[in-house]
This record gives C-alpha cells, structure tokens and sequence, in this order.
C-alpha cells in the first residue's frame, strides 16, 4: 500500500451497504476502498472530470491490456484512449468488469418489494438507480451511463461460457488502491453484485479513503503492465501539456 503510506490522506468515509457516493478525483491523488465486512461490492462509473462526454470503455481497457478482468497493474481506459485511473495495489487478485448491476425487477423478483414509502432508508435499493441518483448531481442521466466495473466481486466463465460468482472472494480488509491520472469523476454503488446467490438482501459497508499521491515514474507497474499501457500514459500526459 505504498500509495498511501507515502501520501498525505485528505478525505475519509464509510459508504453503507446499497448506498450511492461521487466526487472528483484529482490527478496527484489516488483512492483507496476498503471492504469492512468482507464480501462487498462496489459497482464504478468512471468520467473525464472536466468533460464528461468521455468516459470508462470497457471494450478498449479489456483489449488494449489483453485481459479479461481488473487486477493490480492494470489500467481504466476512456473512449479516447486515455487513461483515467489505475490500479496500483489491491489483494483480492480480480475484479468483474462483465456482469454489470442489478436492476429493481431483479432485487423484486429475488427478495420481494420493500419501497421508501413504507420503509424510508431501510428499503431495497438496486445498482441501476443507486448509480442514476449519483449521475443526476452532476448533470447526468440515462443516456450516460455506461459499463461498470465491479471491484471485490470475481466471476469466472466456463468453458461453455456459463458465469459462476465466487463467494467469499473478497474479506475483511480486502482493499483496491486507484491512481488518478486525469480528474476523474468516481461515482460509485455498495450494493451486491447481480449474480450474487445470497438468499438475503445484502448490505455490506465500505470505506473510501482519498490521498495525495505521486505521479507515475518511468518504472511503474501499471505503466509496464504491457507495451500498449506505455503508448496510454503518454496520450494522457499529452492531455495535460
């Protein structure tokens, strides 16, 4: 966790379970989540903080590192080829960027109706419109939303091409560490993952921390990850001349 041991830590929260958070994230400071329980989920929308119309694509991230999952080293790529964010340090080892989130017929049809009205903050929330909620502080909606990545969750693919959740995949303590490399607008949901088998609605807590943090060196594992991750760090430095 050298990130942040080395860094100067500006912000701290706990999101809890099925709650919605946002913020700008500055380039010169990282991100830390931190699952407090074990088995969280943490579903991310990712944005160019000072022009929003470019965003996280999951097509060119998973291609471009030749990959099929996020892992330390690996990038966040925007649809032009800029990096937003990497992962410098984590311990869990995978984390779905496939499977996307709930939707308020899948929580319905799984663990009944619960509604605000009758249930104030105690009611169902679902991935979908946690995330719309969020997207809506900052001038965006429907049209806006796009793939999501789902740290501390693994899915894996057979060879039939069928997705099994792995339980268990991520314990107590169990963190993901994100570097800034342009301002990125963060928006996150702590509800569980789609495919989760639970019998029981879910609501696992987790902590947000934000540090200061030093830019990549020449030698970072994220910019050596692979050949193509060079050329990303170059056109997103370019960004910023």
């Amino acid at each position: 966790m050298e990130t942040f041991e080395s860094g100067k830590i500006l912000f701290e929260k706990v999101i809890a379970g099925g709650w919605n958070w946002s913020h700008i994230i500055k380039r010169g400071t990282a991100v830390r989540l931190t699952d407090l329980e074990g088995g969280a989920n943490v579903s991310a929308l990712f944005y160019n903080g000072t022009n929003f119309s470019e965003r996280y694509n999951m097509g060119d991230t998973l291609k471009i590192q030749h990959i099929s999952y996020l892992a330390k080293g690996c990038c966040i790529y925007s649809d032009m080829g800029r990096i937003l964010m990497s992962i410098t340090d984590e311990s869990c080892g995978w984390h779905d960027v496939i499977c996307g989130v709930s939707d308020a017929g899948l929580i319905e049809r799984r663990f009944g109706k619960k509604s605000y009205q009758q249930f104030k903050n105690s009611f169902y929330r679902n991935g979908y419109d946690s995330l719309l909620v969020e997207l809506g502080k900052h001038g965006l909606g429907r049209r806006d939303f796009t793939e999501t990545v789902n740290f501390f969750s693994k899915v894996a693919v057979d060879e039939d091409g069928n997705l099994s959740f792995a339980e268990n995949a991520s314990r107590p303590g169990d963190y993901v560490e994100l570097r800034a490399e342009m301002d990125t607008l963060l928006v996150l949901d702590s509800g569980m993952h789609p495919l989760h088998p639970s019998k029981s609605y879910l609501e696992k807590p987790v902590q947000i921390t934000i540090s200061t943090c030093a830019p990549a060196l020449p030698d970072d594992l994220c910019r050596s990850f692979c050949p193509e991750n060079e050329r990303g760090f170059i056109n997103t430095e370019q960004y910023h001349l």
